[in-house]
C-alpha cells in the first residue's frame, strides 16, 4: 500500500517534502517523506531515533539539499504518526527489534520505486543508529554510513545495569512488559525538561523549535519506553556487539556531554572499525543535528565529505 500522508510543512522547515503511508509485510502502517532534489549526488536514507518524526529533520534535509544530496526518513512502527502499537499509544513499543527491518525493507523498496537516485547513503540517529547497524549487516544497499551518537549502548549506572536486564527479562513472562520502564512517563521528554537544562542540545532555540513541533502537533509526540522495548533493546545491542563492524566507510559523531547512549560503546566500536571514524565534538549534546551551529555544521560537513568520496565522477 502506497498512498499520500500528511507532511507539517508548518514545522519542519522546508516545503518540498512529501510524505506516503508505507504497509509492511507484518500489517503495520508506517511513514516515509523524502525531499527530492534535482540532479541530485545521491540518496541519503536518514533513519531518526526513538521518540522521533520525519518533520524534525526537515532542517537537515535541507542543509543536505543545499550540499546536492536528496533525502528520505521514516517514522518507525510505534512512533510518530505511524500505527502505534500498544492501546496507550504514549508508550514506545515494539514486539522485537528485528520487526524494524521490516520497515527498513519498507523503505528501501520505496526509494527505489520512487526512482530517487542512487549511491545511497545512510544517517542513522540514537535508536536509528542501532537499526542502521543491523541493516548494515543485513546488507543495506548503502556506500557510506554516518552516525550520530548511535545507540549501541544505554547509558546507565553499573548498578542499574542488571536490574534493568532483570526486571525487563522477566516482565515478559509475568505479563506486564507493556508498561512504563521504571523512571518513565507518558509525557514526552521535549516538553516536560527545561530548555536551558535538557540532555539534547545546548542550542535553546533549537530545543524551543522542538517543544513548538510538539506542541502544534502532539500526535507526533511519544512517552518513554515500554519495559518490553527496553528489553529487546537490550538484546539487539548486546547481540550486535558481538559482530565485527561492517566493511563500510563509516563516520560517527559523539558529543562530550552525552548523557543517554554509553560513550563507551561507542568507543569500542569505533575502534575495530577498520574504514572508520570517530568525531569527537566539545560540548555536544546528545542531538548533534540539532546543536549550535558551529557543531551542526561540522557534521553536516563531514557527512558531505564522505557521501562525496563515494560518489562516481560524473561524465
Amino acid at each position: 500500500m502506497t498512498n499520500a500522508a500528511p507532511y507539517h510543512a508548518d514545522i519542519a522547515g522546508i516545503s518540498d517534502g512529501i510524505c506516503h503511508w508505507l504497509l509492511t509485510v507484518d500489517g503495520v502502517r508506517i511513514r516515509v517523506g523524502h525531499w527530492p532534489v534535482a540532479d541530485a549526488k545521491g540518496t541519503v536514507l536518514i533513519f531518526p531515533g526513538r521518540t522521533e518524526y520525519i518533520e524534525k529533520y526537515g532542517r537537515t534535509a535541507k542543509d543536505l539539499a543545499k550540499r546536492g544530496f536528496a533525502s528520505v526518513a521514516i517514522d518507525w512502527r510505534g512512533q510518530g504518526i505511524a500505527d502505534r502499537l500498544l492501546e496507550n499509544r504514549a508508550v514506545g513499543h515494539v514486539e522485537t527489534f528485528e520487526d524494524y527491518q521490516l520497515d527498513v525493507k519498507a523503505m528501501l523498496a520505496h526509494v527505489k520505486t520512487l526512482g530517487l537516485p542512487e549511491p545511497y547513503h545512510l544517517l542513522g540517529h540514537s535508536m536509528g543508529g542501532c537499526i542502521g547497524l543491523r541493516a548494515l549487516h543485513d546488507g543495506l544497499p548503502v556506500q557510506s554510513a554516518v552516525f550520530t551518537a548511535p545507540m549501541w549502548g544505554i547509558k546507565m549506572s553499573a548498578a542499574l545495569r542488571p536490574i534493568a536486564w532483570g526486571l525487563s527479562s522477566v516482565s515478559k513472562p509475568l505479563g506486564f512488559s507493556e508498561i512504563f520502564a521504571p523512571g518513565q512517563q507518558a509525557e514526552t521528554y521535549v516538553l516536560r525538561a527545561e530548555a536551558g537544562d535538557n540532555t539534547l542540545t545546548s542550542d535553546i532555540s533549537s530545543f524551543e523549535l522542538l517543544q513548538n513541533q510538539l506542541k502544534t502537533h502532539p500526535d507526533l509526540a511519544l512517552g518513554g519506553p515500554s519495559l518490553h522495548w527496553l528489553n529487546e533493546s537490550l538484546r539487539e545491542m548486546r547481540t550486535l556487539s558481538q559482530r565485527p563492524s561492517p566493511d563500510i566507510p563509516c563516520l560517527t559523531f559523539l558529543g562530550t556531554d552525552e548523557a543517554i547512549v554509553d560513550p563507551a560503546r561507542i568507543y569500542q566500536r569505533m575502534e575495530n572499525w577498520r574504514r572508520g571514524e570517530l568525531v569527537v565534538l566539545e560540548n555536544g549534546r546528545h542531538e548533534v543535528l540539532m546543536e549550535k551551529p558551529e557543531i551542526r555544521d561540522r557534521v553536516l560537513d563531514g557527512a558531505e565529505r564522505l557521501f562525496l568520496a563515494q560518489t562516481p565522477e560524473m561524465v
